[in-house]
C-alpha cells in the first residue's frame, strides 16, 4: 500500500528549508531580501503542516504542536528582521564600498549609495537556528509515530528534511543571485557540498531494509509492476550527478555559469523530492 502523511512531509520541507537558510545567512553575505523571501516561503509550508496535520493526517500531537512553533518563530523571526533592515548585512555593504571605491578610482564617478544605519543592530542570524530546532522535535515525533523500527523511521524522516531543504534553498539561492548579482559563489557552493554529502546518508537509510531494495527485487510490490521502484533508482541516481553538473559549471568564471546551475537544480529538486517521497510512500 502506497502511504504518506503529507502533514509530516510539509514539516520536514520547512524546517529542512528553514535550517539551511541559517546555513547561508550565518555568512553575512546575502542580502535581507534573501531572508525574508524563504522565511515567507517556509512560514506557509509550515502552516499547510499544522493545518493538513491537525484535519487530515496521521494523529500526533506533538509533531502537529511542532508545526505551530515552527509558524510563531518563523514569524517573529521575520519580523525581527523587517525591524532591523536599516542595518543591513554587514558582508554586503563590506562589498558595495570596496566596488563604489573601483569604480569612483577609475571613472572619477562617485556612485550614492543607500543610507545604512551604523549604530543599528544587525539581524542576529542565531535567531534562524530556532524553528528548524523545534521542527526537529516534531519530525522525531512523526518518525516514531511512523512505524517500526522507530530508529530507522526517524532518520528517514529528520535525513529528508535535510536533504529536501539543501536542494530547495540551492535553487532559490541561486536564482537570488538576479537579485544580488555581485555576490560570492560561497554559499551557493556551500549548499550544493551539503546536498552531495547528505545524499549517501539519504541512499543508506532508504536502502537499509526493510527498503528499496525489496522493492527494485520484488519482495514489495509497488502496483505498478516495478516502475516505480526504477524511477525511484533512476532519480536517486539523477540526482547526484545533478550536483556534480551544477558544481562543474559553478566553475566556470561567467556570470552565466550561476544561472546554468540555478537550471541544474531545478531538475535536482524534481528528481530529490521523488527521491524521498516515493521511497518513503513506497516503504510507509
Amino acid at each position: 500500500m502506497i502511504r504518506l502523511d503529507a502533514a509530516t512531509v510539509l514539516l520536514q520541507w520547512a524546517a529542512g528549508g528553514l535550517f539551511f537558510l541559517w546555513v547561508t545567512t550565518r555568512r553575512r553575505q546575502v542580502s535581507l531580501g534573501y531572508g525574508w523571501l524563504l522565511r515567507g516561503t517556509y512560514l506557509v509550508v509550515a502552516v499547510g503542516a499544522l493545518i493538513v496535520g491537525v484535519r487530515y493526517g496521521e494523529p500526533v500531537p506533538v509533531r502537529n504542536a511542532a508545526s505551530a512553533a515552527v509558524v510563531v518563530a518563523t514569524l517573529v523571526t521575520l519580523v525581527v528582521s523587517v525591524q532591523r533592515r536599516r542595518a543591513g548585512v554587514a558582508g554586503e555593504h563590506g562589498r558595495e564600498h570596496e566596488r563604489s571605491e573601483r569604480v569612483a578610482a577609475m571613472t572619477g564617478i562617485e556612485r550614492t549609495r543607500a543610507a545604512v544605519d551604523v549604530a543599528g543592530a544587525e539581524f542576529p542570524p542565531g535567531l534562524d537556528l530556532i524553528a528548524p530546532l523545534v521542527g526537529l522535535v516534531g519530525l522525531v515525533a512523526a518518525g516514531i509515530s511512523a512505524g517500526d523500527p522507530a530508529v530507522l523511521s526517524v532518520a528517514r524522516v529528520v535525513v529528508g528534511a535535510a536533504f529536501l531543504g539543501a536542494v530547495t534553498d540551492a535553487m532559490l539561492l541561486g536564482h537570488w543571485y538576479l537579485v544580488q548579482p555581485g555576490m560570492p559563489r560561497g554559499p551557493l557552493l556551500e549548499l550544493i557540498r551539503a546536498l552531495a554529502m547528505i545524499w549517501p546518508l539519504e541512499m543508506l537509510v532508504l536502502l537499509w531494509p526493510v527498503g528499496m531494495f525489496s522493492v527494485l527485487n520484488g519482495t514489495i510490490d509497488d502496483g505498478y509492476a516495478g516502475i516505480l521502484g526504477w524511477m525511484w533508482a533512476a532519480c536517486a541516481i539523477g540526482t547526484i550527478v545533478l550536483v556534480g553538473v551544477t558544481r562543474a559549471a559553478l566553475k566556470e568564471r561567467q556570470y552565466s555559469a550561476v544561472m546554468a546551475a540555478t537550471g541544474l537544480l531545478y531538475l535536482a529538486i524534481l528528481t530529490a523530492f521523488v527521491t524521498d517521497l516515493v521511497a518513503r510512500a513506497l516503504l510507509g
